[in-house]
């Protein structure tokens, strides 16, 4: 049985941090909450002057980021210390549970940045969890091949290999590139949410033909089944189950109530966020 594809629908280019311009692809009308992933950008520029001014110290409350990068540098700092230098293939896997400021900078005067950044929705249970993160390197990303395509996979279980990434509740994030001509079936867990990012190239999935900046979201049941187009594509798949829980969110805060939510701001506001919240703005997020 073929997961179906139920709807298609395109990125819209929009700015964010210090004017970074991005194709965000999850968080627009069409695409606003797949539950429980709260929002995927894609970020990529050839003209420094689009990225080099970064994503300067900001806050986050009740879920988790991921950025996947493929091109360029990226270098994180957080207000629990940790820091990461990001370079093609690495992944960041970042818990902000009850509260944590980081800032994502660019180490670069020119060249390519491309990468795209996940937001991930916690359950409630874990929402408060401690602040947490993972620096995960290009090379400890799970690669293999499996019927003629390349797969890496940074989270979850497939093809009886398994993902270097821990996480709250079990996701699937894997980096699929299908030769032309070439049919991948995917096996996903029934009822699970899976979206499928074409990123480059072309596929078809079921009646449906994906070019790069279409993100279809496919149906709960059956194996998710990609075919490579004129010349081969490029697919991020994430799958999990939803949630299915209430959400309050705005802006970097995502919580369960409008009360939560409101807290949030207010313990910003208050310097009580995340530990050294005031010594890591006054660094301007450099340490």
């Amino acid at each position: 049985m073929e997961r179906e594809i139920v709807r298609v629908v395109r990125g819209r280019h929009v700015t964010d941090g210090a004017g970074v311009n991005i194709c965000r692809v999850i968080g627009i009308p069409g695409a606003d909450y797949v539950d429980p992933f709260l929002m995927l950008d894609d970020f990529r520029n050839d003209d420094p002057d689009g990225y080099i001014a970064g994503f300067p110290p900001h806050p986050h409350r009740g879920f988790e980021t991921v950025t996947y990068m493929l091109k360029g540098r990226m270098r994180h700092r957080d207000s629990a210390g940790n820091q990461g230098l990001l370079e093609g293939g690495s992944v960041q896997w970042m818990t902000a549970g009850r509260g944590i400021l980081h800032s994502e900078m660019p180490e670069q005067t020119d060249g390519a940045m491309w990468g795209f950044q996940l937001w991930l929705n916690l359950p409630q249970r874990d929402q408060m969890a401690p602040p947490g993160y993972q620096d995960i390197p290009a090379d400890q990303i799970t690669e293999f091949e499996h019927a003629g395509t390349a797969v890496r996979l940074v989270a979850g279980d497939l093809f009886d290999q398994v993902g270097p990434a821990k996480t709250f509740y079990p996701v699937v994030m894997a980096d699929l590139s299908v030769p032309e001509g070439e049919t991948v079936r995917v096996p996903l867990p029934e009822g699970d949410t899976t979206i499928a990012f074409c990123f480059a190239g072309e596929l078809r999935v079921g009646d449906r033909v994906l070019v790069d900046g279409d993100l279809a979201m496919a149906g709960r049941q059956g194996d998710l089944v990609l075919r490579g187009g004129s010349g081969g594509g490029r697919v991020l798949i994430l799958s999990a189950k939803p949630l299915g829980e209430s959400i309050a969110r705005h802006g970097p805060f995502v919580l369960a109530t409008d009360q939560e939510l409101r807290q949030a701001f207010l313990d910003y506001q208050m310097g009580v966020l995340a530990p050294n919240q005031a010594a890591f703005l006054a660094t301007g997020g450099r340490g």
